[in-house]
């Protein structure tokens, strides 16, 4: 079974107070959902290692804003600092992009991309794809769309040409603008 993960991430418990806004886009050569989770308060930053560099991905003030192309399989996530700045783009391959009761969702593949700020990527979890593969989690045209999708992906960072990393500020300003002054606490 593939793992299911929703937009407004609700099932996160580190996060104590937050916002949270969708919307669907149809501009700039992107088509489907956008989504905005303002953290405004967690419980502790979580930080990644990746190789020797430690990187803090949520804390007070972080953004992630994450983007749902129709038609697509992969889902781009962008997380912000507290200041606005990038620290990384985290792109999930997926085997579907889809709406579930108002909620944008992907069913994840198993295979990441990450770039960081920096500019370096790194590729994670092809360990868990092929244990998926061979356990009979996904099958082997899942498998193959899977390594396609990446080996898409990749080409387009190293031209420089995966055009939602370009937007994603302006993304962000625009469902910044859909915030009031309410909070969702959990």
């Amino acid at each position: 079974m593939l793992k299911r993960r929703y937009g407004n991430r609700s099932e996160w418990k580190r996060v104590l107070k937050r916002q949270y806004t969708q919307k669907f886009l149809d501009m700039d050569g992107f088509k489907g959902f956008a989504t905005l989770l303002h953290i405004h308060k967690v419980t502790e930053p979580l930080f990644v290692n990746y190789e020797e560099k430690r990187v803090c991905i949520v804390d007070d003030g972080y953004m992630w804003l994450q983007h749902f192309p129709s038609n697509e399989h992969y889902s781009l996530t962008t997380m912000f600092d507290a200041n606005g700045e990038v620290v990384q783009w985290y792109i999930d391959i997926t085997n579907e992009n889809g709406v579930e009761d108002n909620l944008p969702y992907t069913d994840d593949l198993f295979l990441d991309i990450i770039v960081l700020s920096t500019g370096d990527v790194i590729q994670k979890d092809a360990d868990e794809l092929e244990e998926a593969l061979n356990k009979g989690t996904i099958n082997q045209f899942q498998y193959q769309l899977a390594w396609n999708e990446a080996n898409k992906i990749n080409q387009q960072i190293e031209n420089n040409d995966l055009s939602l990393m370009k937007q994603a500020k302006t993304h962000l300003e625009l469902l910044l603008k859909d915030f009031g002054n309410t909070y969702a606490n959990d």
